[in-house]
């Protein structure tokens, strides 16, 4: 089995920053495919967009490659979860389920965390089940397009 290196990222290095970019803008081209909607915002951002979000990182690398990250903001509560992506060559190698685990139960443990996708982007919504998010209700940012809200609520109000 390939050995995969979780850290966290720091967008002010150019060439991870790059590397973000360019797996994130793989990544969604596939769910842009699966959710049959190319409207994706993450799909048109640019670089310096993608850099200016106010968003923590967490990368999965392999051999020095960056292979797949989670971004999220901190700053809210619930966390948001901002993107997952993964670069369609590691597709199936668990990556996604280890950043976020990573995140749930070592960065953001006691906090409660809520992530949306694309309803149709079935892998992504059976991972957020198996992770135990709970489904909230779906809603369209446009009309073409149909999200799911996921939620994991892990403190007492």
């Amino acid at each position: 089995m390939t050995e995969f290196h979780l850290s966290r990222l720091d967008m002010s290095d150019e060439r991870t920053a790059v590397a973000a970019h360019h797996v994130s803008h793989r990544a969604y081209a596939v769910e842009a495919q699966l959710i049959a909607f190319d409207g994706i915002p993450a799909l048109r951002e640019t670089l310096e967009e993608m850099r200016a979000q106010p968003l923590h990182w967490l990368g999965a690398t392999h051999g020095g490659e960056l292979a797949a990250f989670v971004a999220w903001r901190d700053d809210t509560d619930p966390v948001e979860i901002d993107r997952l992506c993964v670069d369609p060559e590691f597709f199936r190698r668990g990556l996604a389920a280890k950043l976020l685990t990573q995140l749930l139960d070592e960065i953001a443990p006691d906090r409660d965390v809520v992530v949306t996708t694309g309803a149709a982007n079935h892998p992504a919504v059976t991972l957020y089940k198996r992770l135990g998010f709970t489904r909230g209700e779906d809603f369209r940012p446009v009309p073409a397009l149909l999200m799911a809200h996921f939620e994991m609520r892990r403190h007492l109000r």
